[in-house]
């Protein structure tokens, strides 16, 4: 599926555009070079989000919030809901 979208920008922008694309360039179009820098963009919050998640795993590790796995993913979730309902796991923001 494709959509268009049409931008105005201001002449320095346009002609960093230009100087990114075309002859001699990794994009041979001014449309090529914006989806590769959106595609970046995209990838680069993704990434935030997973690092936030990591201290997050960190952070609770630090504090002794764990608990054993054994294997069985299905088994680890279901400690986990019976510790929270226990007011043993704090409640996720």
């Amino acid at each position: 599926m494709s959509a268009t979208l049409n931008l105005s920008l201001t002449d320095e922008l346009r002609a960093f555009i230009d100087r990114n694309c075309g002859d001699g360039t990794s994009y041979a179009t001014p449309s090529e070079f914006l989806r590769a820098l959106i595609r970046e963009k995209k990838d680069r919050m993704e990434a935030a989000k997973l690092r936030e998640a990591v201290i997050e795993g960190y952070q609770d590790a630090i504090a002794g919030r764990t608990i054993v796995f054994n294997g069985d993913l299905e088994d680890a979730l279901d400690e986990f809901e019976r510790l929270k309902r226990e007011g043993c796991v704090p409640h996720s923001s």
